[in-house]
């Protein structure tokens, strides 16, 4: 078992929490939604098969309003209706800053998206995706466990 990065070095986990707050902010003032971050979140976990990082913001994307179904059918969101233009945004984004190098495809979604949101929120949208991006690297690099949990999500003992 590798050593948990954040209880190794204590001080770059403070310092990658307060940058975590300061995106968090900074994207809020912006207009992106919670809901919005948590598919954002969500999204990159799946693809970087980040079961710590997905096992928390499945928790916190339902607290902020998407339903079950939405994020049973996330995987497969090109090929669903339940999402609006703008979360579809949201998700491209993700991908696109999760799956590099950007290529054809990837930069015709963050076109698209960019036009969608606007420079403000679109840039948003990147920051969360880069953060997440950062703190699923940590999570599995640290082999950080998912750990049981009963289905509101408290710890079983």
């Amino acid at each position: 078992m590798r050593p948990y990065l954040d209880k190794a070095i204590p001080e770059a986990w403070k310092a990658a929490s307060a940058y975590s707050e300061a995106v968090a902010a900074a994207t809020a003032a912006r207009g992106l939604t919670s809901a919005e971050a948590e598919f954002i979140k969500v999204r990159a976990s799946q693809l970087n098969a980040c079961a710590f990082c997905l096992d928390l913001h499945m928790r916190e994307a339902r607290a902020a309003g998407i339903t079950q179904q939405q994020l049973d059918v996330l995987p497969a969101w090109r090929e669903s209706s339940l999402y609006s233009e703008r979360e579809k945004a949201m998700l491209a984004i993700a991908e696109a800053a999760t799956r590099m190098p950007v290529g054809e495809e990837s930069e015709a979604d963050l076109a698209a998206s960019r036009g969608l949101l606007g420079d403000e929120v679109f840039a948003a949208a990147e920051w969360v995706a880069l953060t997440i991006n950062m703190f699923n690297r940590i999570s599995i690099l640290s082999e950080h466990p998912v750990r049981p949990r009963d289905a509101e999500g408290n710890l079983i003992r």
